[in-house]
């Protein structure tokens, strides 16, 4: 269960250079703010308990595996209901690497990594059009990103 938590300055500057490079080690935020490793090991495990905290993440260039086309793709269900069931084979996509439940026209909507169009034509009429309940799609390619970062705290 969460804990609801106060943040002061340490803890942002824990944050900060953990965001910026999670592998930074704790000795240098300690030296950084003044305080002992142990109390950066004990402000990071309250800040974990929070849920502030998600978790620590690698981050992997997809580019250089391949991975050349992202797009996002707006699912059309035939019902809300569902919603679970198609979760659930979307789950079994590797390619899918997010979801959302949406306001508006898509009932779900997702990103998915291919490593080219052709692949991507593959995927939405073989694999995700296929899903039962799931009516219709429409995708957009992402043609480049300029920005990709946390919220600031």
């Amino acid at each position: 269960m969460a804990l609801k938590l106060k943040i002061d300055g340490i803890d942002k500057t824990i944050i900060k250079r953990l965001v910026e490079n999670a592998r930074t080690p704790i000795l240098s935020i300690a030296r950084e703010v003044g305080i002992s490793g142990a109390a950066i090991h004990q402000r990071l495990r309250k800040l974990e308990q929070s849920d502030l905290i998600e978790s620590y993440n690698l981050s992997i260039n997809v580019k250089a595996l391949g991975y050349n086309t992202t797009a996002f793709v707006g699912v059309f269900l035939d019902s809300s209901s569902l919603y679970s069931s198609a979760i659930k084979r979307l789950k079994e996509i590797p390619e899918v690497v997010e979801s959302h439940y949406t306001t508006g026209n898509y009932a779900v909507f997702i990103k998915i990594l291919c490593k080219n169009n052709e692949d991507l034509m593959n995927l939405l009429n073989k694999e995700i059009q296929s899903i039962k309940g799931v009516s219709r799609t429409e995708t957009f390619i992402s043609l480049d990103q300029q920005i990709k970062r946390q919220i600031k705290v």
